[in-house]
């Protein structure tokens, strides 16, 4: 192990010794009590278990067999959850053959970025993470399951519901994914498209027939977003069936795969010796996440997400922790939006096995942490495989299938991971250096002021953006309108980029796992709705970005800067918000969300 990452790892468990102990004292407490249906009261286990066919009923009470929560995302509207509609009958039949019962426990939403990207709908977008993480505390709050097994995929529902898992972190728990849809319009045409719609060269049916070629079939979108690197982290947190991730929804694979999720967790349940899920994610399985998101230059909303994941087990970290773990974390893929791979090619070349074996063997993750697979953390550097109808694990060649997607940890693309924290007088922002070319770290400019994406893109439909500048767009916080990602901006600012200007963005908004070429310091903390500096920032000021050495600063006097005010939202920008398309109803967790450092956490003030 890398003494660095050693040292990080101690720091961690250190100022997170009082909220962890308090954390495992309450599991304790809850997994030594006795089981649902023999401690409830007779009412209360009969409304529970009225539904289920005699033998289930005889199962549970009778012969104490274990009961499986299921908490399900599905709806058939998006893509990656659309195949969870049959998965409930198929685990209820595979629990009974292992002589243990199933039942649905609870449903939660599951919103698609892609649907709501630029419109109002984004503006739920983050806050539906603690939405589900809710849901999910709703539907085991029935307190009768012996396990839980969580069917979910996309950007804010596994993080949602490993929140809400880990609330209930005395409970085994094993999250089962479905898989990406197979490859269709390589992504960088999908976004010559957008630049070509966006400059009017192509009409809408031209980019719809484009958009429909890439998002084509079920499973998850096939570019490595948030979505795919939440499937990243949960391998090497150990909390899949080993190799689930990137396998098709369709693929025989996927099917033993489920099979195996269901298998395990009764197995898990019925040991002498449990392992819930809050006592297997702690503070090195918490670096291990952090290190594969760095060694894959995964999705910048996970610097938002595994904060809270974290506090959700009574661990704390924040982005400098990130920052010092990207020292020594080498990055060792390349899949769009870094490279030109999708996650399909990624697997076929290694995938999540070959970087978590090279990350295990050159000491930038913990081996010596517990997992849901009975065989610990190496099972993860395995591939499944369907071998005489059963499925089995394969060790991976030594050598990459492709070394222009995945590499070895003594070669890698770059030698520090592929996020970076920018600090000066602005605040503290986080940029994706993986997609940027390092002839774009550095850029000095002007700043050109928003208070919404909609001003910036009525400047570039003017023609006011033909010059070098760096895009402050403010009031974007969670405080301010939820946070959304401001995608409907990459198209414009990389057509400005390509002209050969030098161009950035500034912004206490998101930009998600899809972060592009064009430099983006993002969820500057404070926002300007929390009093931070971004909204000191006037129209003209010199801004220098500098990613290679972590700095963001507006080149002022510092007197000056000092003595200047934060500009706070008009009346008319704060009403602009607070109403339509059911964004009243999250008034309340705008008010009380902590920053995005802290993890955009709505429920622990």
């Amino acid at each position: 192990m890398k003494s660095l990452i050693e040292e990080i790892t101690q720091r961690i468990e250190e100022k997170s010794k009082p909220t962890r102990e308090a954390y495992l004292a309450r599991i304790d407490g809850m997994k030594n009590r006795t089981r649902g249906a023999d401690r409830l009261g007779c009412a209360n286990v009969a409304h529970a278990i009225a539904a289920l066919p005699q033998d289930d009923k005889l199962k549970i009470v009778e012969k104490k067999s274990p009961n499986i929560g299921i908490v399900t995302a599905y709806n058939d509207m998006l893509s990656a959850h659309k195949p969870y509609e049959d998965y409930p009958k198929f685990i209820r039949q595979v629990a009974a053959s292992y002589g243990a019962t199933a039942q649905v426990a609870g449903g939660v939403p599951a919103m698609c970025d892609g649907v709501t990207q630029g419109e109002p709908g984004m503006e739920l977008s983050l806050f539906s993470r603690d939405n589900i993480a809710m849901g999910a505390a709703i539907g085991l709050s029935h307190d009768v399951f012996d396990g839980a097994l969580m069917l979910g995929i996309c950007d804010k529902i596994v993080p949602g519901l490993l929140i809400g898992a880990l609330h209930f972190g005395h409970l085994p728990t094993i999250f089962v994914p479905a898989g990406p849809m197979s490859t269709g319009i390589d992504n960088t045409s999908k976004s010559k498209v957008r630049e070509k719609y966006a400059q009017g060269q192509v009409g809408r049916d031209e980019l719809l027939k484009s958009e429909s070629s890439a998002y084509h079939g079920e499973g998850t979108c096939t570019f490595y977003g948030t979505a795919n690197s939440n499937q990243m982290l949960m391998e090497a947190m150990g909390l899949h069936i080993p190799g689930s991730a990137f396998i098709h929804p369709h693929d025989g694979t996927r099917k033993a795969l489920t099979e195996e999720a269901v298998k395990q967790l009764v197995t898990n349940i019925n040991q002498e010796q449990i392992q819930p899920i809050g006592e297997l994610v702690n503070e090195k399985v918490i670096i291990n996440a952090m290190a594969a998101l760095l060694a894959t230059g995964g999705s910048t909303n996970h610097l938002i997400h595994w904060v809270a994941i974290a506090h959700a087990a009574g661990i704390i970290i924040d982005w400098s922790d990130f920052h010092d773990l990207a020292k020594v974390i080498p990055l060792l893929a390349s899949v769009y939006p870094n490279g030109k791979a999708d996650v399909n090619e990624f697997q076929k070349a290694g995938g999540p096995a070959f970087v978590i074996r090279e990350l295990l063997n050159s000491g930038c993750m913990h081996s010596d942490v517990l997992t849901v697979a009975s065989e610990g953390i190496y099972e993860y550097t395995k591939l499944p495989i369907i071998k005489k109808d059963k499925l089995s694990w394969s060790d991976l060649p030594d050598k990459s299938g492709d070394e222009s997607i995945v590499r070895k940890a003594e070669n890698p693309f770059s030698e520090t991971g592929g996020l970076r924290l920018l600090k000066g007088n602005i605040g503290r922002s986080v940029m994706k250096i993986s997609a940027v070319p390092e002839d774009r770290y550095l850029i000095e400019a002007p700043a050109m002021i928003f208070s919404s994406q909609e001003e910036l893109l009525n400047a570039f439909n003017d023609g006011k953006l033909d010059r070098d500048f760096i895009a402050v767009v403010r009031f974007q916080g969670p405080k301010s309108n939820g946070m959304p990602e401001l995608h409907k901006l990459t198209p414009p600012l990389s057509i400005i980029q390509n002209k050969g200007f030098k161009v950035a963005i500034v912004t206490d908004g998101r930009m998600s796992g899809a972060s592009g070429k064009v430099p983006a310091a993002i969820h500057m903390s404070p926002e300007a709705s929390a009093g931070g500096a971004i909204g000191k920032i006037q129209e003209g000021d010199m801004i220098r970005l500098n990613a290679t050495v972590g700095t963001l600063n507006v080149m002022v006097d510092e007197d000056v800067w000092n003595q200047r005010t934060v500009e706070i939202m008009t009346k008319e920008q704060k009403l602009s918000n607070r109403h339509g398309i059911g964004r009243e109803l999250f008034g309340n967790m705008r008010k009380n969300v902590l920053s995005a450092e802290e993890g955009a956490i709505t429920w622990m003030n």
